[in-house]
């Protein structure tokens, strides 16, 4: 048998599901274009969590705000084009709480560490010690690997449905 893999975009996706012979509620599904869609833009929603790492499904459209993170986290664009600019922290400005990216209140002081352009299945590090924002044209969706932290929406409950009802 012959398997065919088929990437969405957040304009056309096919909602994909699963068939358990178990309790759903122990497993969490998602559709990262569907959760984008409903989401504000730069939101970083929680689409899967294992420990203290979690996957956070971000719509980026327009600039978004600085973010830095005590740790390397790393962004994979999963539709349209994203450019991420990177600034250099002073080691006093790097961030020391126990994880996941901070929103910074405004543009940090540093050097220009310079851009990196992604397009849909492009991998993008987001390096421990740079702040980072993300800049698309289009409405784009990146899907970035991290530690749960202060940014983490969490949505469990609209984004896994169990028979058309509302998980718990």
């Amino acid at each position: 048998m012959a398997y065919r893999t088929k990437l969405g975009r957040l304009d056309c996706y096919e909602k994909g599901e699963i068939v358990l012979e178990d309790d759903l509620r122990k497993y969490a599904f998602s559709n990262i274009f569907e959760v984008a869609g409903a989401s504000a833009p730069f939101e970083r929603v929680a689409v899967v969590q294992n420990l203290d790492y979690v996957a956070e499904v971000v719509r980026s459209e327009g600039t978004s705000p600085w973010y830095a993170a005590p740790h390397d986290e790393f962004a994979i664009v999963m539709d349209g084009e994203v450019t991420f600019q990177f600034i250099k922290l002073e080691a006093d400005q790097v961030p020391s709480h126990e994880g996941g990216a901070l929103r910074l209140g405004g543009e940090p002081n540093g050097p220009r560490m310079g851009l990196v352009g992604a397009r849909r299945g492009h991998q993008v590090l987001l390096p421990h010690g740079a702040a980072y924002r993300l800049v698309s044209e289009q409405p784009s969706v990146a899907l970035i690997q991290t530690v749960e932290g202060p940014e983490t929406v969490k949505r469990w409950t609209d984004i896994c449905e169990l028979g058309g009802e509302t998980a718990q």
